[in-house]
């Protein structure tokens, strides 16, 4: 938080520069970010990961394995549509995605181990029950040392529409530090949280939008502070454009080209009216299709300025069970799969125009899949044997299908792909995994998890 004081007793050093949720033991922003600075210096690849999670658990078979040799039943109910690659079919609803399939990579053979509802490829054992991105903030410090981006954020609804419902945690935190302590936690905008309240400019002027008189008075605390012996080194300066530059405007939409916007935007294809109320997932269903677009492009705006780790997810849409909260497959693939199909390919299109595609990793899944078979209602229940996993970017091997089902989409018919793979690809892509493995000072327990298994043969060059 940016103070300016009772200007009868001069500015504070304690009121200057105070960011609360930023702080580790202590630490200031400007001392953050010489710690980062310090820490970061080799270990960081310059590369980003946006990890969409899917909660609810997607299907395999109306998403990129449609199985349409199988029975009707366990075959997709919304049919398959050609993609890029010969010989490989998406579910009809991915339409976008298959005309793209060339610059992606699905795996086939990705299991999550359970069926349970929670947040396990995001936040699990695997990471000490923290956020991946957490993990990847204790490594290189809680704020990008050039641009005092935040490391990591995660971004629900209310980021992008205020009007949306608060973020379901009922299945696991997704700002979750685990061990790693509160230092760590992702920066989430929109939320109400005491990291962005305390980045908020706070000046006691009679016209807080007269941008002249703000920096006037920045000046003049500026100086006040250099008469009183307290010079401004580099990375005071830096705090002092965190705050008033960049980082700012990085979370802002408003500040985004129109036209790329609209490019994103996903609420025209599922109007609120056509989603059916007798669902008592309407509201999410809402959200998801009118949020889904604007999240990815802010999550791309935050990579773009230092982010490494973005999670972004829409709460709970994906839970085909035909019952009295959950529309089946058919009608589900509608309201959650057509606006994913939408917002991931204009990501993977303005990143390629943009020169980011081998820079930022897009990573796509959920906590599970869904059974092999359809339920009497046309719904697919909890399956934790088998889950779509998509990946676009980040400088890997793309336009391959990797691993393969059984008949049913039900088991892994090749080796078993699992989250702790998954992690180490996201890890080897943002870190120096060999320069991190010889780090001293950082937990243990946290480096043994991160190296505990191998990526997902075939991804990395």
């Amino acid at each position: 938080m940016l103070s300016f004081v009772d200007p009868r007793r001069g500015p504070s050093r304690r009121a200057f520069l105070r960011i609360g949720s930023l702080a580790l033991a202590g630490l200031s922003l400007p001392d953050l970010l010489r710690a980062g600075a310090a820490q970061a210096e080799g270990l960081a690849t310059g590369k980003s990961v946006i990890f969409l999670h899917c909660s609810g658990g997607p299907p395999q078979q109306e998403t990129f394995d449609p199985k349409m040799s199988a029975p009707a039943g366990v075959r997709s109910v919304t049919g398959e549509i050609p993609t890029k690659l010969p010989g490989v079919t998406f579910g009809s609803t991915m339409e976008k995605l298959a005309a793209r399939a060339d610059r992606l990579a699905v795996v086939r053979s990705f299991h999550t181990g359970d069926g349970n509802h929670d947040i396990k490829p995001v936040v699990s054992k695997h990471s000490l029950g923290a956020n991946l991105g957490s993990v990847i903030a204790r490594v290189l410090g809680a704020t990008d040392a050039k641009s005092g981006m935040p490391t990591t954020s995660a971004l629900f609804p209310r980021a992008v529409d205020a009007n949306a419902m608060p973020n379901i945690d009922q299945f696991g935190k997704f700002d979750a530090a685990g061990s790693l302590g509160q230092g760590f936690v992702p920066f989430v905008p929109g939320g109400g949280g005491q990291l962005q309240k305390d980045m908020q400019l706070e000046l006691p002027m009679a016209r807080l939008d007269d941008r002249r008189n703000l920096l006037s008075g920045l000046d003049r605390l500026k100086g006040s502070l250099e008469n009183q012996g307290e010079g401004l080194d580099r990375f005071r300066e830096q705090a002092f454009d965190t705050i008033l530059g960049g980082v700012a405007q990085a979370f802002d939409l408003k500040h985004e080209d129109p036209r790329t916007i609209a490019m994103y935007d996903t609420s025209p294809l599922v109007a609120p009216s056509q989603i059916s109320k007798k669902w008592n997932n309407h509201p999410r269903y809402v959200d998801h299709s009118q949020c889904l677009g604007k999240l990815l492009l802010l999550a791309r705006r935050l990579c773009e300025s230092g982010c490494r780790f973005v999670t972004v997810t829409t709460n709970f849409v994906w839970d085909f069970h035909a019952d009295a909260n959950n529309a089946g497959v058919d009608e589900g693939m509608r309201y959650a799969g057509q606006p994913m199909d939408h917002a991931v390919a204009a990501l993977m299109d303005d990143l390629k125009e943009r020169g980011l595609d081998k820079k930022i990793l897009l990573v796509a899944t959920g906590e599970m899949g869904r059974t092999p078979r359809m339920n009497a209602g046309g719904g697919r229940d909890h399956w934790g044997g088998l889950a779509p996993l998509l990946l676009a970017g980040g400088g890997l091997q793309m336009g391959q299908v990797i691993g393969q089902s059984d008949k049913s989409a039900g088991e892994p018919a090749t080796d078993p792909i699992g989250i702790s793979n998954l992690i180490a690809t996201i890890m080897h892509t943002v870190l120096d995994m060999g320069k991190v493995r010889l780090l001293t000072g950082l937990p243990q327990d946290m480096v043994r998890a991160i190296n505990s298994a191998e990526p997902i043969e075939g991804l990395h060059v």
